[in-house]
C-alpha cells in the first residue's frame, strides 16, 4: 500500500498538552508535550489504526474539513 494522508485534530489540555486525534480511524488519538512529538506519536499510532482497522482501506471515510460555530 502507498502513502497515505491523514488530517490530525489537534487541541491543546489544561496540562498544556497537545492532544492529536484523526477521526477517520477508530480509537486513533496521542498527545505529547510538543507538537513534534504529538506528530512523532500520531504516526505510530495511525501504523497501530491501519493494522487494526476492519474495514476496507478504501472504506476509510474522507476528512472533509473542520468548521467554526459561533453559538
Amino acid at each position: 500500500m502507498g502513502k497515505r494522508e491523514f488530517y490530525v485534530v489537534v487541541e491543546q489540555d489544561e496540562d498544556g498538552y497537545f492532544v492529536g486525534e484523526v477521526t477517520q480511524l477508530t480509537a486513533c488519538y496521542s498527545q505529547g508535550e510538543t507538537i513534534e512529538e504529538l506528530i512523532g506519536n500520531m504516526r505510530e499510532v495511525i501504523c497501530l489504526c491501519l493494522e487494526n482497522e476492519d474495514r476496507d482501506a478504501d472504506a476509510i471515510p474522507e476528512f472533509v474539513g473542520v468548521q467554526r460555530i459561533v453559538v
